[in-house]
């Protein structure tokens, strides 16, 4: 199993608000529509920040993050190389991402705590 982890950062000409509205009810529907997704990912979870608790810790200027868990190497490439990708998926992202402003980590994931 992979995971892909995105810090994602929206166009400046969007609001928060838009942002959030577009990625939760506009991008999430699009890329669960993949036909690969429903064999090659685990789990697709979208987060959009809040307040942290007062002195608790400082935290990084992005405005959400999307965390896809992918079978395989093979399964990410069959997802992310879909014809739905290329032709809806990624087409909705130059919508609201600021694709060079958005960062993207791939790993494997170690659980510390069950």
């Amino acid at each position: 199993m992979i995971k892909m982890t995105m810090f994602l950062k929206r166009l400046p000409s969007l609001t928060r608000s838009e942002f959030v509205e577009h990625h939760i009810h506009t991008h999430g529907p699009l890329f669960r529509s993949i036909p690969e997704a429903e064999r090659h990912v685990l789990r697709y979870i979208q987060t959009h920040p809040i307040s942290a608790p007062e002195g608790t810790v400082e935290t990084a200027d992005f405005d959400g993050t999307a965390e896809i868990w992918f079978d395989s190497p093979e399964g990410m490439q069959a997802v992310l190389g879909s014809d739905t990708y290329k032709s809806s998926v990624f087409p909705d992202e130059t919508t609201f991402l600021d694709h060079a402003n958005t960062l993207i980590q791939v790993g494997e994931q170690v659980e510390i705590i069950a």
